[in-house]
């Protein structure tokens, strides 16, 4: 398939720090030339495909770290391609997957197949976790740094054979694996003390509520700490993912230079925009893990954000059906999808906190390609693939089932008015998305790693 080179002309270009009316071409697939006054008189225009960006936010595209596309095992719930075309219309040009798959992604030949699955069928470019268990350090061993993003370890709120709670086994992965180790800290004998008191007090029919108690903030602010305690003691590459509360922040630092951190924190959008108090409205479908919690955690790491401690935004999309949504607390799974709408829902948060279009670039596009090192890419600059979202800050968006793009059909945003619009999404220069289109025959690439 052979690339249309474009003329980008008038965009208010997001980048490193900056807001800047300027014009970019792309040819190749590639970030060819940047104009910040705009492109010369003698430009042979007449060599492009012009598109004219006035009154439009262009950004680079989106490099969403944690994901769950379900593929393989879960078909009425995802697949690759459902949740790449959400993600695109999201402005999502990059994803990073999980490994909480049927079958779990805990060898290295379950790993390469989902590479092949994404090559057949990702509209955005992709890598996936390696998954950690108690007893698969010798695969971990072996994961290419070039190609895998990293290692996924459970420390709580997971099935099978995926919660690492062998204190051996965890002194082991943080001793022995250099690639980044993405953690989901969660306590698991807290959580389970704390479900075992709710059944005892409600029976079988626990309110949503307590779901932000049971996975309390001393299960997750007791784990985060094991996990930076143990990345410390060994000098682990440590990210941790959807820090919930006010306290994680506090294990965090923002005196460093993000390129020499050996700590890092995600934030997820849902811990943003929902609160203790939505649940009486929301019910089961903002049931995540780690938990919504109260509006003082809300605040606090929207101040995290500002203040410089939180350092990827993501949205650890996690697609159920209704149907599984809809069933009693007991046995309704957590997670939620957002891949399509993290983007227009963090510009709409900056909007009413006071945080710039550069602090959403840094932390949802900038910040994830510096975090693993991901090679020519989160970044308008000459030579770099051309990766790219427009975004309509003047036209409102209205989550509803008619616009949604997830296999699973709901949001758990539903009738939320969000601040902008996705005009284009480009991945490896190619429009895979424009205005609810979807070039269809476009597929990703994996991506590279610089380590």
């Amino acid at each position: 398939m052979s690339h249309t080179p474009y003329l980008l002309k008038n965009g208010s270009i997001v980048n490193e720090g900056s807001v800047f009316q300027g014009d970019i071409t792309v040819r190749g697939g590639l970030i060819e030339k940047v104009f910040p006054n705009g492109c010369p008189d003698d430009l042979p225009q007449e060599q492009f495909r012009v598109i004219d960006l006035t009154g439009l936010f262009l950004l680079p595209g989106v490099i969403d770290d944690q994901v769950h596309f379900r593929e393989p095992g879960f078909p009425g719930k995802a697949n690759i391609a459902s949740e790449s075309r959400a993600a695109v219309a999201g402005g999502v040009t990059s994803f990073m997957e999980m490994p909480n798959t049927l079958p779990q992604t805990v060898t290295q030949d379950l790993l390469e197949a989902k590479f092949r699955l994404a090559q057949e069928k990702s509209l955005a470019n992709y890598s996936f976790y390696m998954g950690a268990t108690n007893d698969n350090l010798a695969e971990l061993r072996v994961s290419d740094p070039s190609l895998v993003c990293g290692i996924k370890v459970f420390m709580g709120s997971s099935t099978g054979n995926m919660l690492v709670d062998n204190r051996a086994a965890l002194e082991a992965i943080f001793r022995e694996i250099r690639l980044p180790i993405a953690v989901h800290c969660e306590d698991e004998h807290t959580v389970r003390s704390n479900l075992d008191a709710a059944v005892k007090m409600f029976g079988n029919d626990i309110p949503i509520h307590m779901h932000a108690l049971i996975r309390s903030h001393e299960a997750c602010e007791r784990s985060s700490r094991l996990a930076v305690s143990l990345a410390e003691k060994y000098d682990a590459r440590l990210h941790l993912l959807h820090i919930s509360t006010l306290n994680e922040t506090r294990f965090l630092r923002n005196d460093q230079p993000l390129a020499d951190k050996r700590i890092t924190a995600e934030v997820c959008i849902h811990h943003l925009w929902f609160d203790m108090d939505d649940y009486q409205e929301k019910g089961t479908r903002i049931k995540w893990n780690p938990s919504i919690k109260f509006g003082s955690d809300r605040i606090g790491l929207i101040n995290g954000i500002k203040d410089g401690y939180i350092d990827v935004l993501a949205t650890d999309h996690a697609p159920h059906t209704l149907e599984e949504k809809d069933r009693p607390y007991n046995n309704c799974p957590s997670g939620g999808p957002m891949v399509q709408h993290g983007l227009q829902a963090m510009v709409t948060l900056a909007g009413k906190h006071n945080i710039g279009m550069e602090k959403v670039v840094e932390l949802m596009c900038h910040n994830p390609a510096i975090c693993f090192g991901i090679r020519n890419r989160g970044f308008i600059r000459e030579g770099y693939a051309a990766d790219l979202v427009v975004i309509d800050p003047g036209k409102p968006h209205t989550v509803s089932a008619k616009n949604i793009h997830y296999h699973c059909g709901w949001s758990p945003l539903e009738n939320s008015t969000l601040d902008a619009t996705i005009m284009y999404t480009f991945v490896n220069g190619f429009i895979v998305y424009h205005e609810g289109d979807f070039a269809e025959d476009v597929r990703g690439q994996a991506l590279d790693f610089d380590r």
